[in-house]
């Protein structure tokens, strides 16, 4: 627990530093793509890695934030720097409607459905012109007013220190429901759901409440990612941000509080290497995909797990 609290730690440090101290515009949107895969995969990472169940759909609950920051600042003229947290607000109350219909599912029937929850949505997007535009999307999202206070701030800098902060609670949050009593009970239903039911665990409760709080991290990406692309169309529900988040908790490591944060670095700068690749990416993440769940079916963060426990009794040997 200590070494992941601390990992965790280390890594909102370095990127707070990172982000005050790098001047170089594309070093800054690398790190603000990492900060927003950050947010995004340790949401889906709750639902995947602690619950046990695989929405396929975890995409629609970013698609919502994006769009309710967007509809909130530019038809509403809310302050965006209040709407990032109520994008993740307004995420969660998706999240605990649709979560205690498709809960009840198992297996196939909660892929598919949360997936179908996904799919219209981007279609009410993509068709409710006199709300979301259409295809054509919303554009010209005002940036919240608060980055043009201070100088320093102003442009991707400001949005790199916000991506910081947003991360750092959401990492805490993680953390905290990992390690309470409703996170102990989320992976006691992962493990064996008749062994749970038996000692008067409620598994649509305490899944519930996981996945309301998994829709609000992912909500608030959303909003995150709309303050700073100043656009939103209905390719935020679609099917690429799904299977990036998919690779970058298989990859990172599911049930790890770092594996998402291993997955969203490695994934960014895939992404960033493989981009001359365009159609054929989405193919080779694929064979990624292929590669670790063939090779290692825990991630990165499982292969370090099993390492570890090889070398302490080296280093006992040693001292001994």
């Amino acid at each position: 627990m200590n070494a992941e609290r601390n990992f965790l730690a280390a890594f909102v440090l370095l990127m707070l530093a990172f982000a005050l101290g790098i001047r170089n515009d594309y070093l800054l949107h690398i790190a603000i793509l990492v900060l927003l895969y950050t947010v995004l995969a340790s949401s889906l990472n709750l639902i995947v890695g602690y619950v046990g169940e695989f929405p396929l759909g975890h995409v629609a609950f970013f698609g919502i934030g994006a769009y309710a920051m967007a509809l909130g600042a530019t038809r509403l003229g809310i302050a965006p720097g209040l709407l990032i947290p109520l994008a993740g607000v307004v995420a969660a109350l998706a999240g605990l409607l649709i979560g205690g219909v498709t809960l009840r599912l198992k297996g196939p029937f909660f892929v598919i459905v949360t997936l179908a929850f996904a799919e219209v949505l981007r279609l009410v997007a993509n068709n409710w012109i006199d709300l979301t535009n259409g295809p054509m999307g919303i554009s010209n999202v005002p940036h919240p007013a608060f980055l043009d206070g201070a100088g320093w701030l102003s442009g991707k800098r400001g949005y790199a220190a916000m991506g910081v902060a947003l991360a750092a609670a959401s990492l805490f949050i993680a953390y905290r429901l990992v390690h309470s009593n409703a996170g102990r009970a989320a992976v006691t239903l992962r493990e064996n759901r008749y062994v749970a039911l038996s000692i008067g665990i409620d598994p649509v409760r305490y899944a519930l409440f996981v996945f309301t709080v998994a829709a609000f991290l992912a909500g608030l990406a959303g909003g995150y990612y709309a303050a700073y692309i100043s656009y939103v169309g209905p390719e935020v529900f679609g099917f690429p941000f799904t299977v990036s988040m998919i690779i970058m908790v298989l990859l990172g490591g599911k049930g790890t509080l770092a594996g998402p944060i291993v997955g969203a670095v490695a994934v960014t700068l895939l992404e960033e290497y493989l981009r001359e690749f365009k159609e054929l990416r989405l193919s080779l993440f694929g064979l990624i995909v292929m590669a670790v769940v063939l090779f290692s079916p825990d991630g990165f963060m499982g292969y370090v797990r099993r390492l570890a426990p090889r070398r302490a009794p080296q280093t006992e040997k040693r001292h001994a």
